[in-house]
């Protein structure tokens, strides 16, 4: 595989979405072609598999459902999206990847770290991400924000605050151990702040 993967990560309200743009461009700009794709989703069948997570449901769902159709969707992502960009060369630029999987099923739902490793592997078969950035903050601001934001929140959206102190646990502790490969983001600072550190982080990547 001849190009580069990087996910981005984040608790809701982090500011993910508005700094995607910014990294595409940045790395289109320096000559390099960017699939920009999410999970869940990124195919059809993915896009359906999304639309049953995030949608509210009033008889809920099984932790252990709600884990396998991750699985389920980001294998036929892989299959269809994310290998075949990074065989040809491609940059792919993904708004969540396994990270998040660990993050919310594991930390926040409590389900077992060495359950979600064993379907991972077998997923991914090796597959990794080259660079993962992690935007942070703090629960309460990334709430006020999805409030602000007008819409009817999805099922994850609509968890308490304990779930996402629990979710930005775990993700803080992933960057702790993988320091090299995930790269954490104060998204509680201006946008012109964290661009400058994106900046600095993706240079650094383009020179690998």
């Amino acid at each position: 595989m001849n190009g580069k993967f990087i996910s981005i990560e984040g608790i809701e309200g982090a500011g993910k979405s508005t700094q995607l743009s910014f990294i595409r461009d940045f790395l289109e700009t320096r000559g390099k072609r960017v699939v920009v794709s999410r999970e869940p989703g990124g195919t059809e069948l993915g896009e359906q598999i999304r639309e049953l997570l995030l949608a509210p449901r009033e008889d809920g769902m099984s932790e252990d459902a709600e884990l396998l159709l991750m699985f389920a969707a980001r294998a036929e992502h892989i299959h269809q999206v994310i290998k075949p960009a990074l065989e040809r060369g491609d940059w792919v630029l993904c708004d969540r990847f396994v990270d998040a999987t660990f993050a919310y099923q594991g930390g926040g739902r409590g389900i077992d770290r060495n359950r979600i490793e064993t379907i991972s592997d077998w997923t991914l078969k090796g597959l990794e991400t080259d660079l993962t950035l992690l935007f942070d903050l703090p629960v309460a601001v990334g709430q006020s924000r999805v409030i602000k934001r007008q819409q009817e929140k999805d099922r994850f959206e609509q968890e308490k605050a304990a779930f996402f102190e629990k979710i930005r646990d775990c993700y803080l502790q992933r960057a702790e151990a993988e320091p090299q490969r995930i790269k954490c983001i104060d998204a509680s600072r201006d946008i012109e702040a964290i661009q400058s550190q994106l900046s600095e982080i993706l240079t650094e990547l383009l020179s690998t």
